[in-house]
């Protein structure tokens, strides 16, 4: 009987990855969103509010998942908000699936803020050292910040979403990997001193130099909403509201930390998944959808 899976955030960047692999492996996949995906094929879109028991009880009714990927998150202005209006979404989610008895394993992705603390306290506190692996506790973020040439030159990793949804896959599927908190990250390590110049060069533009102190990507954006609807206009892209496209606070958080980051795959390794990724390819990679799906010219 073939596995049936509920994908939580299925418009997002993990959960439409996993739903392309999942769908190319066999498996029946629902996808719950407000707005779910309706371009993947073979994909079941599910539309519910998160937030609204009764609503997503009513939308998950007939559906019988094997395995439930959690993948969605909702920011709030205060960690104590997020923890709680977060906190509140995955309750919903298993309740509402719950009365099936269908479900065998459950999968929340969640990321390098268990080692980094929340958005807000970013590079603050004290550090466990890397790289990071899954025994180590929660931070009790203080008042700590690293220099922001310690970002430029500084050893950091990625998570490519194909790799994850691999992994996702895997440990949702191997014995030896239930109850288990796991890291995923590509395998390979860089420095952003590195990479610059091989997106600059992909793009075929000259780099900016680095000048000891970044520049946030919220800021370098706040007036470029006219000038990217001239850019989607003058090469007939998809989407001309760049709000609509992209979160520059959250690449801010995901591409800017200000600490070292390397983290450990060795308790995935030891459990058989060897996937790899390149970090340089995952970019280039990336570019040349988003280049083909007319998002960016």
């Amino acid at each position: 009987m073939a596995n049936t899976a509920l994908i939580v955030g299925a418009s997002g960047i993990v959960g439409n990855n996993l739903a392309h692999h999942l769908l190319a492996k066999g498996w029946h996949v629902h996808g719950l969103a407000r707005r779910p995906p309706t371009d993947i094929h073979g994909l079941q879109p599910v539309s519910a509010d998160l937030l609204d028991p009764a609503a997503l009880k009513t939308a998950l009714a007939k559906i019988r998942p094997s395995h439930v990927f959690l993948s969605t998150w909702m920011r709030q202005p205060t960690e104590a908000e997020n923890i709680r209006v977060n906190g509140t979404m995955v309750r919903n989610v298993l309740d509402a699936v719950s009365p099936g008895a269908s479900v065998q394993h459950v999968a929340l992705v969640t990321g390098l803020k268990h080692y980094l603390g929340p958005f807000e306290a970013y590079g603050k506190g004290t550090m466990p050292p890397t790289p990071f692996r899954e025994e180590q506790g929660r931070l009790d973020v203080e008042n700590f910040y690293y220099a922001q040439e310690d970002e430029w030159n500084g050893l950091t990793d990625m998570t490519d979403a194909r790799v994850l949804a691999r992994h996702l896959t895997w440990a949702a599927t191997t014995e030896a990997a239930r109850n288990q908190a796991f890291n995923i990250v590509n395998g390979d390590v860089f420095r952003w001193s590195w990479m610059w110049q091989r997106i600059a060069d992909w793009f075929g533009v000259k780099p900016a130099a680095f000048g000891g102190e970044g520049v946030p990507l919220e800021t370098q954006l706040a007036d470029a909403a006219s000038i990217w609807s001239d850019i989607a206009g003058k090469y007939n892209l998809v989407e001309r509201d760049l709000k609509v496209l992209a979160s520059p606070w959250h690449t801010d958080a995901d591409l800017g930390r200000p600490i070292e980051v390397v983290t450990d795959m060795s308790k995935s390794r030891k459990l058989g998944f060897l996937d790899y990724q390149a970090t340089d390819d995952s970019f280039t990679d990336l570019f040349k959808r988003l280049k083909d799906a007319r998002i960016i010219p």
